[in-house]
């Protein structure tokens, strides 16, 4: 028994990192994937190590019942091959692919799982040329020139083919760091578990380990640093962008765009002389919720708040996240941050210093990106738009909602109040105003 403690050991580890995984990141089809993987390698190592022990003579080569029960055991590493196939799939589908075509790819993955699946078939119609012929090859002479060997090495070479081609391909997608790190932890890890299949049980132990440990320092490298990135972005965009973040990386979900998107600004009626006539802890609590309430809001519609200044709040439906209908999305929040904070000010104004709400909404096309220095990076949204939504909003009384015309011309069924013209700082001619009533 003390001959297969190392391959117990190395399933262990197979078994403790697939937890690992699985138990860190369960949201995560790329998790999942990479943590069923993991286990069916465990779980393969200790199944096959496990009965040519108990059954050493069964196990032998032309033993009849026992080669044929052995055969069987294929399925564990033909279910091992297939997930880390799948989890690589997975991995393809986190990368944009931009003007690429990714069919092409992904069904050659699909193939080597098929291929995974036949040395399987193979196995069990013929598990005792795979046991004469095909294990520990590396310690029989001549193997390479049996027609058995080949029928089970086959399926395995092609299915590892795929897999390395499929990591070049993504690799023209120029992926970012982290990205980068997995994908090569993935490709240097691959052929030592392929070659662990015809090794020596010492050998091929140690040949799995050494793959596990390059996968596990790939992944754990892109995890860190797409925690960290996570971390940051959290602070200023909602959790459905930082999710985004974290999944496909800062440079896909933020890099530079020109889009339409619909802008929601709002702000405090009163709130300057407020905050003159009451101590500073009272406002910070305002001010605490009040933003605790929009950002609800805002996160419950996938919106996403670009600045807190003050009693000022600036908020971009669109981007990052993509929102088809975004002026429907956007005057939505702007009604349902109207009534939260409604009851907000109430809560908080005084006898002497009231406080209200107004909310501006404009839409149109702007830039969006990530600027900054290597320091400090900020999430920022330039556009006349922006202005607009600020103007709007500066001109809103206490409970209004004014929207702009292009707003209104996206806004399908939503009925707006018409408003006259009105002349707005910075724009050249009247702009188009309308209001959004107390029900929508």
């Amino acid at each position: 028994m003390t001959a297969i403690i190392p391959q117990v050991l190395v399933s262990l580890v197979a078994l403790g990192m697939a937890l690992a995984f699985i138990s860190a990141d369960r949201d995560s089809p790329t998790s999942r994937a990479l943590a069923a993987s993991l286990a069916w390698i465990g779980i393969a190592i200790f199944v096959n190590s496990s009965w040519l022990e108990l059954s050493p003579h069964w196990a032998q080569p032309g033993s009849g019942a026992g080669a044929r029960i052995g055969g069987w055991l294929a399925i564990p590493e033909s279910l091992a091959i297939i997930t880390v196939l799948e989890w690589l799939l997975r991995v393809r589908r986190t990368i944009p692919a931009g003007a690429l075509d990714t069919r092409g790819g992904d069904s050659m993955l699909r193939l080597g799982q098929v291929s995974g699946v036949l040395y399987s078939v193979f196995a069990i119609a013929a598990p005792e040329l795979r046991a004469s012929e095909f294990q520990f090859a590396a310690s029989k002479p001549g193997a390479l020139g049996h027609f058995g060997f080949w029928l089970f090495a086959g399926p395995i070479l092609f299915s590892g083919l795929t897999g390395l081609v499929s990591v070049l391909l993504l690799m023209r997608r120029q992926p970012d760091r982290p990205e980068r790190i997995r994908i090569v932890g993935f490709a240097v890890a691959m052929p030592f578990f392929m070659i662990a299949f015809v090794l020596s049980e010492q050998a091929a132990a140690i040949s799995t380990l050494i793959g596990e440990m390059m996968l596990l320092i790939g992944s754990v490298h892109y995890h860190v640093l797409q925690g960290q990135r996570g971390q940051f972005m959290s602070r200023f965009l909602s959790f459905q962008v930082a999710e985004l973040v974290r999944q496909r990386g800062m440079k896909h979900a933020m890099e530079q765009n020109f889009l339409e998107i619909t802008v929601v600004v709002s702000d405090l009626r009163g709130f300057t002389a407020y905050a003159q006539a009451n101590p500073s802890s009272r406002v910070i609590d305002v001010l605490r919720d009040y933003y605790d309430e929009v950002g609800k809001v805002v996160g419950e519609y996938g919106g996403t708040i670009k600045d807190y200044a003050g009693d000022g709040i600036l908020m971009l439906v669109g981007a990052p996240l993509p929102i088809r209908d975004h002026a429907v999305v956007g005057l939505r929040i702007a009604h349902r941050v109207r009534d939260a904070v409604t009851v907000v000010t109430q809560r908080w104004s005084s006898d002497t210093h009231a406080l209200g709400i107004g909310i501006g909404v404009a839409s149109g096309f702007v830039t969006v990106g990530v600027i900054g220095s290597q320091s400090r990076l900020e999430y920022t949204a330039v556009g006349a738009a922006v202005n607009l939504a600020s103007r709007l909003c500066e001109q809103a009384l206490h409970g209004e909602i004014l929207v702009d015309g292009r707003t209104m011309e996206l806004a399908g069924d939503i009925a707006l109040e018409s408003r006259p013209s009105v002349a707005v700082k910075g724009f050249a001619e009247p702009v188009s105003l309308y209001a959004l009533p107390a029900v929508i």
